[in-house]
């Protein structure tokens, strides 16, 4: 891995509190469970946690848990070769001293977790120190309380939480990052790039599901395809664009104005998260009948807003 450049997480104001809350945590030993949509950077952000603490020359191990479950278990705990004999070290013996990052955390099998809820429990008995950090797009509260996720390890793993907002609610940092890739693009092809408006329309009404990983494919794709002349279109494998931001004000007390729609939106999505998404409390909390809730989920469903959308 590459030192992290620090600017490709943008500038939007809760990238920078963001930012802030990982340097405080890193100078600790405590655990990190880092959430976001699938390409926000959430390995990004825990490679920099582990470069400002004072394990940065110590080993960073990375964990893939959503490989195979013979093949992540040998990963993090090690395996015997059939042919040499000879035995290789797991992640977290050889991240003793350093850091170990638990990507897609929420796929580990559930005999796993238990394994490894106990092995966790027991380092300080073989002197391994390690600093754990683990990413996920899921709810994993959610799971918990589903029983698709053993409580200890989410415990263990969850000390602090940071979640990484998408680029389509971070106007300014998505036109910074698709600038520095266009910029990149452009060296490595030897080419010069030049966006007409029309395609910087397209760039900031899609909607960008698979966000930074999605970027990086998609200005590659573009500069070749243009190879050399002005950009009127980018080449974009999805179509599906996001929904106009209504204006918003600042009513001096740390509120902001919006529309009754789009409160009475808000609330139903703060009611469905208080709940681990369960409509019947939902429902209760927010004094309506649960086929009132359910008309609304399809509503915003059909406006395609995504947190709908994706619900069970």
């Amino acid at each position: 891995m590459g030192t992290i450049n620090i600017e490709l997480f943008g500038k939007d104001p809760r990238m920078v509190k963001t930012l802030a809350m990982a340097k405080n945590i890193s100078v600790t030993k405590s655990s990190v469970l880092i959430t976001g949509e699938a390409g926000v950077g959430k390995r990004s952000l825990a490679q920099y946690i582990h470069e400002n603490s004072n394990r940065a020359q110590r080993p960073l191990e990375v964990v893939d848990c959503a490989g195979s479950p013979k093949d992540v278990e040998n990963r993090i705990l090690g395996f015997r070769e059939e042919s040499t004999g000879r035995f290789k070290k797991g992640a977290i013996e050889l991240g003793n001293g350093g850091t170990v990052i638990f990507a897609h955390v929420d796929a580990l099998a559930e005999e796993m977790q238990k394994k490894l809820y106990r092995i966790l429990n027991e380092l300080k008995d073989y002197d391994i120190d390690l600093r754990m950090i683990a990413t996920t797009t899921k709810n994993m509260a959610k799971l918990v309380n589903s029983g698709r996720f053993y409580r200890g390890l989410y415990l263990q793993l969850s000390n602090n939480t940071i979640f990484i907002p998408a680029l389509r609610d971070r106007p300014d940092d998505l036109k910074q990052i698709i600038e520095h890739y266009l910029r990149q693009a452009a060296q490595e092809a030897s080419l010069e790039v030049n966006l007409t408006p029309a395609a910087w329309n397209g760039i900031m009404e899609h909607y960008w599901p698979n966000n930074l990983q999605e970027i990086i494919d998609v200005v590659a794709q573009t500069v070749q395809e243009a190879n050399g002349q002005p950009i009127t279109e980018i080449s974009l494998g999805s179509k599906e664009v996001k929904s106009d931001p209504l204006p918003q004000e600042d009513t001096g007390d740390g509120m902001r104005l919006m529309s009754l729609k789009e409160a009475e939106k808000l609330l139903i999505k703060k009611a469905l998260l208080h709940t681990s998404e369960n409509r019947t409390q939902a429902a209760k909390i927010l004094g309506v009948s649960i086929r009132t809730l359910r008309n609304k989920i399809n509503e915003y469903r059909e406006d395609g807003s995504a947190f709908f959308i994706n619900l069970r």
